[in-house]
Order: C-alpha cells, then structure tokens, then sequence
C-alpha cells in the first residue's frame, strides 16, 4: 500500500503541475486574495472525484463521451478562455491595480466557481489525465493498494492547488502596484490565449 501510495503521489505531482488554464486562474486568486479557499478546495476536490472514478474502472464510459464529443468541447473551450484572455487585456489597458480588482462585483464567489469549474470540468484534458491514466495505471495493484494509489494522487492535488494559492497569497503585497499587476494579466492573458489556440488545434479547425 505504501508503493501504491507514493506512486500516485509521485505521478499526481508530475501530471498536475504542467502550467495550464486551471493553474493560471487558481494563480490568479491566490494573488487577487480571493476566494483562496473554496478556489482551492474546488480544484482539490474535483480532481478526487475524477481520480477515483478512473480507478473504480468508469474510465471507458467517460472516455467514449470525450472522444465523441471532443470537437465540440474543444471549440467551446477555446471560446471560453479567448474571452478570459480579452479581460484580462481589458484590465491591462484600463491600468488597473489589485485594490481595483479586489473590490471589483465581477469577483462574487459564485462567479468565481463557475470559471473554476468550466476550466476543470470542460476541458477533456483533465478526463485523460485523471480518469483515464490513472485510472488505467491503477489497474496493475490489488483493490486495497489501487485505494491507496489513488489516495496519494489525490493527496497531490491537494497539496498542489492549496500550495499554489497559498503560495500566490503570500506574493501578494509585492505585487500590489498597478505596474506589477499589468506585468501579471499581460502573463496571464497570453497563457490563455496560447491554451485556447492548441484548443482549436485540437478540435482541428485549423
């Protein structure tokens, strides 16, 4: 149980922690101070339910709905963060700091979760890594041992994303100047648009 444990340890951390629209935007609210918590909370949680609904073998039946519908996905997707990218540009332009988008109506908690979930929950990247290959790697342990396998992916997750906000939230006062902060959304907003465009590329318009 122990080598199952820290296998999925292991590979939760290496499969997680490649920069991805997800990252960004829990970056993003750990720097904002935020909804740290729930953003954080969120992202753990619903890497865990997907996670072991691969090792419990549901990996097939997801896999077939992703592939079969994965223009489409892909295509919204890509829509979704072209239109996150041009916020954040907006915000560039208007020069505004971290007070601003502290204060700002636009960051309510419902609203929050709602981006959190489209980017967990919309891209079929997060199918594959989760449900499908660790759930497929899963297979090769004993019932007790894949638990255990699947508890130390989890276990990633969640040190992971608390790890990233609470990190971000520690960086937030020296970033608080409006010049900082443009420096960060001009980042974030080419990270966006750079995901969107392989989107497309893989929902194969062009």
């Amino acid at each position: 149980m122990v080598v199952g444990f820290f296998s999925g340890l292991a590979l939760g951390f290496s499969l997680i922690i490649a920069i991805g629209a997800q990252n960004v935007f829990v970056l993003r609210q750990g720097l904002l101070g935020k909804h740290v918590l729930p953003v954080a909370l969120f992202c753990s949680v619903s890497d865990a339910l997907l996670i072991f609904i691969g090792i419990s073998g549901a990996d097939k039946f997801l896999t077939d709905i992703v592939q079969k519908y994965s223009t489409e996905i892909f295509l919204a997707v890509a829509v979704w963060l072209f239109f996150y990218a041009v916020i954040r540009f907006i915000d560039v332009y208007r020069g505004y700091g971290l007070d601003h988008l502290i204060e700002s109506p636009k960051t309510k908690l419902s609203t929050t979760l709602i981006s959190a979930a489209v980017l967990t929950f919309a891209n079929p990247h997060v199918y594959l890594d989760t449900v499908v290959l660790l759930g497929t790697i899963s297979m090769k342990f004993e019932s007790s041992t894949r638990m255990a396998f699947g508890l130390g992916a989890t276990t990633a997750s969640f040190l992971f994303f608390f790890g990233l906000a609470y990190g971000a939230n520690l960086m937030a006062p020296k970033v608080q100047s409006p010049a900082a902060w443009r420096y960060i959304n001009i980042g974030i907003g080419f990270i966006m648009l750079m995901i969107a465009v392989w989107m497309l590329q893989e929902a194969k318009i062009f």
